[in-house]
């Protein structure tokens, strides 16, 4: 990935705490006392590891935005 940074948040009234993210990218995510997810860092670098967390998200609850341009990166439109 670049040097870009990321935005990225979790719809926490979408998430099922099913742990994925924390899984394939722990350095990304974490789960709170309530077991839903939540980004460790509000702007952290492009990875591979938190783009697959968030392409395989089984309820689509992770946003990531391009820090600075706001070029949404995850979810992609059709």
């Amino acid at each position: 990935m670049s040097e870009s940074k990321w935005l990225v948040t979790v719809d926490k009234e979408l998430c099922i705490g099913s742990g994925g993210c924390v899984l394939r990218a722990p350095e990304g995510f974490e789960l709170d006392e309530a077991r839903q997810s939540c980004p460790r860092a509000e702007v952290m670098a492009a990875s591979e590891a938190v783009l697959d967390a968030a392409e395989n998200c089984p309820v689509e609850a992770i946003t990531i935005v391009e820090e600075g341009s706001g070029v949404v990166v995850f979810p992609t439109l059709p």
